[in-house]
């Protein structure tokens, strides 16, 4: 049986602006305030789900979510009919309007975590929806996106949507941002959940919050039906977070039977490099960068982590940011180090820079799944870009986006009606039924 890796991404929404929500997040909290342009930004997007779909690759869009979220507003508190909401929550608390009106479901690492059927006793691909409490923006999103994954993912014989866990601090979850599978020959895959803080005990950053813990990961691996000698539970580094790794994949990629990593990815890293060596019995190529060929800093400055390698492990590809390419050590480290360390066939650096100013780079935009033939027959809605829907995307997106957007714009009604109705068009375009956008509002 055929198996495909297939990279979601989140088409980013109109209403994609700079209100600097994420603490610990270093670029969306510098670029706070900043004009945005939500039309490149999506543009930026659909060129980079078009790079992917050009080399052969099984390339997916979902949409964004209705925004602003009037019924989060009256939920705090804001009475009256929309425009009078909308007026009230900008004279009255103007960072409760911004985190109602985010675009950050875009971000679709943060979705879920997915367990392939190959890998599970279930035999049914295992969706894990993440809770998102670490950030209020973020955590609205939530009933939305678990209606969106159940009718994508609906077939029963096939997929398996579960249910976030408990709301609480506790169990915050971040989803496949902190979750990485390594794929072995002959043998089943091994899969590392990364937490960043435990519950009582333990390091912990001290500069920036640590969002994932390891009470959520273990009760991940315990929904997934992996064998839990094939799991590893490993902490971030707590200098990293500090730095701005605000997520693992932010300082580490796995791919196939590859994992990239910085030196100080990891909490006592090389204990973690040895069990990982003896679960995959020596099978997985580790590179590890060192902080002398690229410091941290610029690390998180170029997001080289947040990359996408794609294709066959023996020739993959890798795709970048462009910031990579801009920063001399770091390019100058992927091409005469890590190019030949992996064996790539092509390098790709790409603009993403709407994403990138909010804190986003390319894997932040994608939730990889692996399927086979009979599961990619069984998705729901026109989720699998083509040349014909990429075309209609992009036209659409011409005409209908705005080039520039402040979050004052979005206290005007006339203006935020019509965002909304972008968004309920996109859902329209995407075969998806209008269920699931009272769902998002409800």
């Amino acid at each position: 049986m055929r198996w495909r890796e297939i990279n979601f991404d989140g088409l980013v929404g109109p209403t994609h602006n700079y209100a600097g929500l994420s603490f610990g997040n270093v670029a969306s909290i510098g670029n706070q305030g900043e004009q945005s342009n939500p039309k490149q930004a999506a543009l930026q997007g659909l060129a980079k789900m078009r790079w992917l779909m050009d080399r052969g690759f099984l390339q997916g869009v979902l949409p964004p979510q209705v925004r602003p979220d009037i019924n989060s507003l009256r939920r705090l508190g804001f009475r009256g009919t929309p425009e009078v909401v909308l007026a009230n929550a900008w004279d009255q608390a103007p960072q409760i309007l911004s985190l109602c009106s985010s675009a950050s479901s875009m971000w679709l690492a943060n979705a879920a975590t997915v367990i392939p059927s190959r890998d599970n006793r279930s035999g049914r691909c295992i969706i894990l929806p993440a809770n998102l409490v670490s950030n209020v923006h973020r955590s609205i999103e939530v009933a939305g996106t678990v209606e969106l994954l159940r009718y994508v993912f609906s077939n029963s014989d096939h997929f398996q949507v579960e249910s976030p866990l408990p709301s609480v601090a506790e169990f915050a979850d971040e989803g496949a941002a902190n979750h990485m599978s390594f794929a072995l020959q002959n043998k089943p895959a091994v899969h590392m959940f990364v937490y960043g803080r435990m519950v009582e005990g333990g390091e912990a950053p001290v500069r920036y919050p640590a969002r994932q813990t390891r009470e959520a990961c273990s009760a991940l691996i315990r929904f997934s039906g992996l064998d839990e000698s094939r799991c590893m539970q490993v902490q971030q580094n707590p200098d990293a977070i500090d730095s701005g790794v605000f997520h693992n994949d932010v300082i580490a990629v796995s791919h196939d039977g590859l994992l990239l990593c910085h030196e100080k990815a990891f909490l006592n890293q090389p204990v973690v490099m040895e069990e990982l060596r003896k679960k995959s019995e020596g099978s997985i190529n580790i590179v590890e960068v060192s902080e002398r060929d690229v410091p941290l800093e610029d690390a998180v400055n170029t997001y080289l982590f947040n990359s996408q390698i794609l294709g066959d492990r023996n020739n993959p590809i890798m795709l970048l940011p462009i910031e990579c390419s801009r920063n001399e050590k770091v390019r100058h480290y992927i091409e005469t180090h890590l190019g030949p360390a992996l064996n790539l066939q092509e390098i790709g650096y790409l603009d993403l820079q709407q994403s990138m100013a909010n804190g986003g780079g390319p894997a932040c935009l994608r939730l990889r799944i692996s399927l086979n033939d009979a599961e990619v027959a069984a998705l729901q809605g026109k989720v699998l870009l083509s040349d014909e829907l990429h075309h209609r995307l992009v036209e659409f997106v011409e005409t209908r986006y705005p080039d520039s957007l402040t979050l004052k714009q979005l206290a005007d009604w006339e203006f935020a009606k019509r965002m909304i109705n972008v968004v309920q068009d996109l859902y329209e375009l995407l075969g998806l039924p209008s269920y699931l956008l009272d769902v998002a509002q409800q």
